[in-house]
């Protein structure tokens, strides 16, 4: 009996393990620290824009190991951290508004791999360093946002339809609506009705009038609280994006948390600021009729609320919101051009143009304002302990006179400077948060710990590796450096496809590595001792290494299918550092069954397939 395989077979095993050295070859290289610089709102980057930042750089002094420009996009690459992170403070004190300045590590592969789309892997937050957050989404405010939005919309319905009442009041998780008679509510009852079918309907009779109650079904409150954490994670991935984070994390963690990681940032107290703001816009009409004095000394009207201005002085408004900040769709900071002062102009969808269009229509010459709100987030020690906390903040920032007709772009003026003009066409082109947040967790891992992560996690597989070596070597010397070998190519095959899917490397990961690397010896193992039983029952050298192979394969698949199952369970249970582990452990089982089996037996072939006769087998 000759071991041989066919000449396609061991041209397919050459191939695909040069295939996985070349896509495994950028992990070698590593990544260089870099600027990255793109443009927004009608600008662009190009080369007279280069020029204007390196010349920048030249003179600062800073030293930089090369540049690149290429789809609308300028990288700057530095050799240190220290001074990429001076060199985006310069850049984007140089460029201003406009331009998206942010901080990224870019590989350092050749060209020639880049040619063939070789790529490495990405490093996870605990490899490169950056900030953690695990956010939770205030599932109340969602509701009484919900119910306060039925409250509006229910007495403009019923306004519309001229169906009188006596008042209409959220209270609780329902709308009460108070009517003079029976006939005027069930005419309501009607009307809202054929208006929402998707609202419970039930009347009470009190010494108060009758009584209407509205409230939403338990299916459309679920529908509103996942709609705010989805709304809440596109508002933070937009938000993120246009500050200048590169390669951001955000993802949904249960039913009402949510998972941000910001690799290569350090300033967590800049990134609470940026992402628990809420800051919005709600335009409302002055109410002109009654006086603030009175609603001061508490006899405020039913469909009015007291709003402070910036300088302290009351103002009163209509409950009524004209537009909100989730109607606008872009805003961007100008500046008066009379007096200079900053402004934001701002760009409603078709909605809330045709809303504003309307009120303007009706009230030319009255006064409308420009409610500023932003949910603060702010840290404070109580009894020795530091706590998040979140202040909401309502500022009448502008009280104007609607002097014409107006719809889908108007400015909003009343800011105090640039920089909060800036900020807040920053949070507006990004969009409201649906309901506010509070931050459960805050973690930052500096990028020293994760060099020292990678070089912990390098070294254990690296120690891993020649521990194993070494043992196969010296206990199944020639058929032990055949198993070597094909563990090396287990390896080189296991990174590849990492790199080539673009999967992130975290430090379960490269545990998952290691683990793997331990499991994929264990087919060698039962191979070998295979072939040892057979030489032992007498056969000859060529029918047991055939015998071997064979008999082992059964054995060797029910082991990695098994933990194969078990690497798919938690990858379709498990979140976060879990979901990495899996995915390396179910690469790792593919790859080594490979390596063990296919590539193992093609090297055996070539050495000893070619003899007819062999005497003795070095195992």
């Amino acid at each position: 009996m000759i071991n041989r395989y066919p000449l396609w077979k061991n041209l397919l095993i050459v191939a695909i393990v040069a295939l996985g050295i070349i896509y495994a070859l950028p992990n070698i290289f590593g990544a260089d620290p870099a600027v990255q610089i793109s443009a927004e709102r009608g600008n662009k980057v190009d080369v007279a824009l280069r020029d204007r930042v390196m010349q920048s750089l030249d003179s600062a002094h800073f030293a930089y190991k090369g540049y690149s420009l290429a789809n609308g996009m300028l990288q700057v690459r530095f050799t240190d951290t220290d001074t990429q992170l001076k060199a985006f403070e310069a850049i984007r004190q140089l460029l201003g508004d406009g331009f998206v300045v942010a901080q990224n590590l870019v590989p350092a592969t050749p060209a020639w791999l880049n040619e063939v789309s070789a790529k490495p892997m990405y490093l996870g937050l605990d490899l490169r360093g950056g900030v953690h957050l695990l956010l939770e989404v205030d599932m109340s405010a969602v509701e009484k946002q919900a119910i306060e939005r039925y409250e509006g919309d229910l007495r403009s319905h019923l306004q519309q339809e001229r169906v009188p009442y006596s008042s209409v009041t959220a209270k609780g998780n329902l709308v009460e609506m108070k009517f003079r008679d029976a006939a005027e509510r069930d005419k309501a009852q009607e009307v809202i009705h054929s208006y929402n079918r998707t609202l419970v309907l039930t009347s009470a009779d009190s010494a108060e009038g009758y009584i209407l109650n509205a409230a939403p079904s338990e299916q459309e409150m679920r529908d509103q609280r996942n709609f705010a954490v989805k709304q809440n994670i596109t508002t933070l991935r937009n938000r993120v994006n246009a500050s200048g984070v590169a390669e951001p994390v955000i993802q949904q963690q249960g039913d009402n948390r949510i998972v941000v990681q910001l690799p290569g940032v350090q300033d967590a107290a800049d990134v609470q600021r940026l992402i628990g703001a809420t800051a919005t816009l709600e335009y409302h009409m002055v109410d002109e009729e009654h006086s603030v004095q009175d609603a001061l000394a508490g006899r405020v009207p039913p469909n009015s609320r007291i709003y402070y201005k910036r300088d302290g002085n009351p103002v009163l408004l209509m409950k009524q919101v004209i537009v909100k900040g989730d109607q606008i769709i872009d805003a961007a900071q100008g500046f008066e051009q009379q007096t200079g002062r900053p402004l934001v102009s701002v760009t409603l969808n078709n909605q809330g143009a045709m809303r504003m269009l309307d009120n303007t229509k009706k009230n030319v010459g009255k006064l409308m304002a420009v409610v500023y709100i932003e949910n603060r987030p702010e840290t404070q020690v109580v009894d020795g302990k530091t706590e998040h906390v979140t202040r909401r903040v309502e500022e009448v920032i502008s009280v104007a006179t609607i002097q014409g007709v107006f719809g889908k772009n108007f400015q909003t003026t009343g800011l105090d400077s640039p920089e909060e003009a800036r900020t807040l066409a920053l949070l507006l082109r990004a969009g409201a948060l649906a309901a506010p947040m509070e931050i459960v967790e805050v973690r930052t891992v500096g990028p020293s710990l994760g060099k020292e992560n990678i070089a912990k996690g390098f070294h254990s597989n690296i120690y891993g590796f020649a521990a194993i070596a070494i043992f196969m070597l010296f206990y199944y010397r020639v058929f032990g450096l055949f198993s070597v070998i094909s563990l090396a190519v287990n390896a080189i095959l296991m990174v590849a496809v990492l790199s080539i899917i673009q999967a992130t490397l975290t430090l379960p990961g490269m545990a998952g590595i290691a683990l793997t690397i331990g499991m994929a010896i264990d087919a060698n193992v039962l191979i070998n001792e295979r072939i040892r039983e057979e030489l032992r029952a007498g056969n000859t050298p060529h029918a047991s290494i055939h015998a071997g192979y064979e008999r082992a394969f059964g054995t060797i698949l029910d082991s990695n299918v098994t933990t194969l199952i078990a690497g798919i369970a938690l990858l379709w249970l498990g979140s976060g550092p879990v979901r990495g582990f899996a995915v390396v452990l179910c690469i790792g089982i593919l790859t080594s069954m490979f390596s063990a089996v296919v590539v193992s037996r093609g090297i055996v072939n070539l050495v000893y397939g070619r003899k007819a006769r062999i005497a003795r087998l070095s195992i």
